[in-house]
């Protein structure tokens, strides 16, 4: 289970990496971590770790238990998004530019599906939803919008960059994810029949 735990950690931080370069907006997350990571003139990667460390701070209140995957993916996303973010460089071209922005949803979809089935632990953001939905009993739709929501505001008058990536990310990435699951059972099966 490590493999596809690390590949999919990975893939998730080079489409969040894509995503920035596009410089069409970023995940709501990363819009938080550009903002703060502006006003603490430290790099993106770093910004992202230290905000999912305070996230897994939370977590004790809300006696969430972290495993494995929660750490892997606190370092692995942040140091593949920096990593990505410094050396891919920018297109100039709008076309090169959308693809990028496709490309880092159709990542992270893939991404997220091959780490969420390793059952190695959620990552920090997911096990403060659902910390907060068992705490507070509201439905995990409206927790994880409310999170999403009030990172992606409070990211932007931090200075992060909101745009047409973000508005994508945020339509299409459900239902990327619900099909990159999809596949994986189907090859999980097929897998197993040979």
């Amino acid at each position: 289970m490590l493999a596809p735990l690390v590949i999919g950690l990975s893939l998730f931080g080079i489409g969040e990496g894509l995503l920035v370069v596009s410089h069409w907006g970023a995940t709501p997350w990363t819009v938080f971590a550009q903002g703060v990571a502006k006003h603490a003139h430290i790099s993106l990667g770093w910004s992202t770790a230290f905000i999912s460390a305070v996230v897994l701070l939370a977590w004790f209140a809300l006696r969430e238990r972290p495993g494995f995957g929660t750490i892997a993916n606190l370092v692995i996303i942040a140091y593949v998004l920096d990593v990505t973010s410094v050396t891919v460089p920018e297109p100039n071209d709008d076309w090169i530019k959308a693809l990028f922005m496709v490309g880092a949803v159709i990542l992270i979809g893939v991404g997220s599906s091959l780490y969420l089935t390793c059952g190695l632990g959620p990552g920090p953001r997911d096990g403060l939803m659902t910390g907060l939905h068992r705490r507070l009993g509201v439905s995990v739709v409206y927790v994880r919008l409310t999170l999403e929501l009030c990172v992606l505001v409070i990211g932007w008058f931090l200075g992060g960059t909101v745009g047409i990536g973000t508005a994508f990310f945020a339509t299409t990435i459900g239902f990327c994810i619900g099909a990159s699951l999809n596949i994986l059972r189907w090859l999980v099966v097929r897998f197993q029949r040979d």
